[in-house]
């Protein structure tokens, strides 16, 4: 009897197995790889390309990944597919960075294989996206040799002894597969990633791609199952995904499996399975703040607690996020905080029920030194402020959203 028990369950064993498809496989690391996000347009069809990115030097699109042979990757051999993938290298010629093959190098031999199966059933369009709009010499293609040559550092991903073997998966899913860095790692004049501060931050598109090392994390208030419930829903007491955030949220973390979610919040906070127990329950001075900014006060009490309450505990987290645990007001950039207020968020819809409202500008209601005064109070009362900010930098991120169209003509 246990034989037959023991045959019956070997059998199950091999169909389970047999079930995942290299096409499956490919599906679900695409899926992990937020392909989707990237190729894709405002209502435009996926993978199809099209969608713009702004860069230092010009505005980028990305390109059709369909296996269209006329405008997407039909043509292309596995070996082509896997020297874009490694080298940045396409059939016409070196990618720009912006395709994040400056990580994607580090995707093992066989999940190469199974992201070009999937790739190559998708229905074929035929679509040829918006031509690029950079500066000179950035528009000259055969310079990314040189670049390259230079700035693109292969290093191996580091398997770190005495790690668990989720962290060794998260730290595969985030380095490799994820490419977290690619937004989250300060960049240089070359907009090359720069290697000895990973993950670190950056600001990009008008938004701080936050510091999301495990110290930085930590000391904002996140711990596992804050983490968990913001890749999942995209929302949890420690704030909202936005910008980008959002659309990874969205379109990647959401449907990965339980294992591999555990196993990138396992890497990004280092194994640690605990907050920081003093931040989590008392941060900030509420009664001086409101002392030391009365107009910040006043202003957060008119325009912002309406949706975040008077005292920052919020009205409810499917409508908008509380503000005495946010880990925006709580971080040492306080670059976001200031952009949201100047830009405003769109109202964001994961699914039918799960959605968050919009939030106004009000780059045109309140002035920079108004601007300062409102975010000096929230992150004095709420935060762990040290330095206060000035209508300097209000106006000098004021001015760097208008020029590159993140603010209306007026604002």
């Amino acid at each position: 009897m246990s034989r037959l028990i023991l045959v019956v369950l070997c059998i199950l064993c091999v169909d389970i197995a047999a079930a995942q498809t290299p096409i499956d496989k490919g599906r679900y690391l695409a899926t992990a790889a937020d392909c989707v996000a990237c190729h894709t347009a405002v209502n435009g069809r996926p993978m199809t390309g099209g969608r713009p990115f702004h860069t230092p030097f010009g505005k980028l699109y990305s390109t059709n990944i369909t296996p269209d042979k006329k405008t997407g990757i039909g043509n292309y051999t596995l070996e082509d597919f896997t020297a874009s993938m490694r080298r940045g290298m396409g059939m016409h010629g070196n990618l720009y960075p912006a395709m994040p093959y400056t990580s994607y190098y580090r995707i093992s031999d066989e999940d190469i294989a199974a992201l070009y199966a999937y790739f190559m059933q998708l229905p074929a369009v035929e679509y040829v996206a918006p031509e690029n709009d950079l500066i000179f010499p950035a528009n000259l293609r055969f310079g990314l040799k040189a670049w390259n040559w230079v700035f693109f550092d292969r290093q191996p991903l580091q398997q770190e002894a005495g790690k668990s073997p989720d962290w060794q998966r998260g730290n595969y899913l985030v380095n490799a597969l994820g490419h977290c860095g690619e937004c989250h790692t300060p960049r240089n004049f070359a907009y090359a990633l720069k290697r000895d501060t990973p993950l670190a931050g950056n600001v990009l598109e008008g938004w701080d791609a936050v510091d999301i090392r495990p110290q930085a994390l930590r000391r904002q208030g996140w711990d596992r199952a804050s983490l968990r419930t913001l890749f999942r829903t995209g929302v949890s007491e420690q704030g909202a995904a936005f910008g980008e955030m959002f659309s990874v949220v969205k379109h990647s973390l959401r449907h990965l499996s339980d294992s591999d979610l555990d196993a990138m919040i396992t890497y990004l906070l280092d194994d640690d399975e605990t907050a920081n127990e003093t931040l989590a329950q008392t941060i900030g001075d509420p009664q001086g703040a409101a002392e030391q900014y009365p107009q910040g006060r006043a202003d957060y009490v008119a325009y912002c607690a309406g949706c975040h309450g008077r005292e920052g505990t919020g009205i409810t987290l499917a409508f908008a996020p509380p503000m005495h645990r946010n880990a925006g007001v709580r971080g040492e950039n306080p670059y976001n905080t200031i952009a949201v207020v100047l830009r405003g968020l769109p109202v964001q819809r994961m699914s039918r029920t799960n959605a968050r409202a919009g939030m106004p500008s009000f780059a045109k209601e309140l002035n920079n030194a108004r601007i300062a005064g409102v975010v000096n109070f929230m992150r004095t009362a709420w935060g762990a402020s040290g330095t206060a900010v000035t209508e300097d930098q209000i106006a000098n991120i004021r001015e760097d959203l208008r020029e590159h169209g993140f603010l209306g003509e007026h604002q």
